[in-house]
């Protein structure tokens, strides 16, 4: 696997790896024409082995095209097929691109009334056949194509094919993990090591919407048994009833002291309020008995 790259640009055995790895190498059964030169063999399957090389090649003739714009915003990334979403996301967050995930709207490069109208002076698709439709569009307007091809992809007015396997969700995820680290680092941005990038390639991947709702439903149920067995075990320490009345007794504290209501049922004749079982008559207050003559007393 000879390449005609620089030793500089040349792909490392890790490099090498992690395609191996994403199965960026497994093409399909059938192929195209022009994607001929891109394959390396096929099995006794049927299916068609990318060669890496040729593949590593292109990714680095792409971060150069994308590099040697001054605009990083002049990109456009796009991708209707759902494993790319997230990828041409992340790819525009980190290198300054606009993205298009989803559908392309028809006229967002030719009809100037379109709310989404771009300019872009470049687009990279996902897959040429889903995104037919941007690769058109930019043919009337003479915009330079980029385009992950794999085995049985049409490459009509694709300008540079990066043969990979754009099927799977972990190829299409380190597809545009790679070429954006490289167009970092031919930026400048980041050093040319192996560490020099912390973001991990994991964060380019498709996540599937039912498991993601399923690791949070499962983080919550995590935290609310831990809350849970907190609370049990802890002790509760905050009561003092060490003063506390005796049960049916009276609370000393409403009547300990001057002023304390004096809750008896003798009288003794001190304190502001007397609750005795006969209460004497008071002038002009209600009488005990009611005069016969009915009127007040």
């Amino acid at each position: 696997m000879s390449s005609k790259l620089p030793s500089v640009l040349a792909a490392t055995d890790e490099e090498i790896q992690l395609l191996l790895a994403a199965q960026s190498h497994i093409g399909s059964k059938n192929c195209d024409k022009q994607m001929l030169p891109y394959v390396w063999k096929r099995r006794s399957d049927g299916i068609h082995i990318i060669n890496i090389g040729k593949t590593w090649e292109k990714l680095v003739f792409a971060a150069r095209i994308i590099a040697a714009i001054d605009n990083p915003n002049d990109v456009c990334v796009i991708s209707a097929r759902p494993y790319g979403h997230r990828a041409v996301l992340k790819f525009a967050a980190n290198t300054g691109a606009q993205a298009i995930a989803g559908r392309f709207t028809p006229g967002s490069f030719t009809n100037y009334i379109t709310r989404s109208f771009k300019e872009p002076r470049l687009i990279i698709v996902t897959d040429p056949r889903v995104d037919h439709q941007a690769i058109r569009e930019a043919s009337y307007v003479n915009i330079p194509v980029i385009a992950f091809c794999d085995t049985d992809a049409p490459l009509k007015f694709v300008d540079v094919a990066i043969p990979v396997n754009n099927k799977s969700r972990n190829s299409v995820g380190l597809a545009w993990w790679l070429l954006a680290r490289e167009v970092l680092r031919l930026r400048g941005t980041i050093p040319r090591t192996s560490d020099g990038w912390n973001v991990m390639v994991d964060m380019f991947f498709y996540r599937d919407p039912e498991e993601i709702e399923k690791q949070q439903a499962d983080e919550a149920a995590a935290k609310a048994a831990a809350a849970v067995g907190e609370t049990a075990e802890a002790p509760i320490t905050d009561w003092d009833v060490t003063s506390a009345p005796q049960a049916g007794g009276i609370n000393p504290g409403l009547v300990a002291g001057e002023g304390g209501l004096d809750w008896s049922a003798e009288p003794t004749g001190a304190g502001p309020t007397d609750w005795s079982a006969e209460p004497a008559p008071a002038a002009g207050g209600w009488a005990a008995e009611p005069a016969g003559t009915g009127g007040w007393d």
